[in-house]
């Protein structure tokens, strides 16, 4: 069984607004909809984290690629 946790943030009054009138358009609490903006936000950072990895695996499989080649051509 999961159990919620209480937290309290401070932010901006526009902001505060915003999530307001976006409560009442979408008809979620406010509590609701913060957790779907943190949900969100970890997820994309997530996903940022994963994509950098991979682009850093990906240069070092090409200098290691590159490097075996020019091994191969000198053993040829």
């Amino acid at each position: 069984m999961k159990t919620k946790k209480k937290i309290s943030v401070t932010i901006d009054e526009g902001l505060y607004e915003a999530v307001d009138q976006a409560s009442r358009r979408y008809r979620m609490g406010r509590s609701r909809l913060a957790q779907e903006a943190f949900t969100l936000w970890l997820k994309k950072k997530t996903e940022s984290q994963m994509a950098q990895g991979y682009r850093e695996m990906a240069r070092e499989d090409q200098e290691t690629a590159e490097g075996a080649l020019a091994t191969q051509k000198e053993i040829l």
